[in-house]
């Protein structure tokens, strides 16, 4: 499936069997919007991630064993999601 960004480019895409999770550049994305988000195979947006603040962006992302996605954000903040809805089960802060 061709995914086209909304904004800026992928950086990165973890394919599943709900979907594709798609982490868009965070270089002149808008801060308003998360960077974060799921795609079904038929072009919907499933979830937009939850943001641990409103003003950061996610920078990385990795699938966890446990079906979590572990995120990191241009702030230093990390966050767990839950892969199903996209919402933050865990977050906390290097600073």
């Amino acid at each position: 499936m061709l995914i086209t960004p909304t904004f800026t480019k992928i950086e990165k895409l973890i394919e599943l069997k709900k979907g594709t999770v798609v982490l868009e550049s965070s270089d002149g994305f808008p801060i308003q919007e998360t960077n974060l988000y799921m795609i079904a195979s038929n072009g919907s947006v499933l979830w937009k991630a939850e943001k641990p603040t409103i003003n950061v962006l996610f920078t990385k992302v990795k699938l966890n064993e446990d079906s979590t996605i572990s995120t990191f954000t241009n702030n230093g903040q990390f966050a767990d999601l839950d892969m199903e809805t996209g919402k933050i089960i865990s977050s906390s802060s290097f600073r």
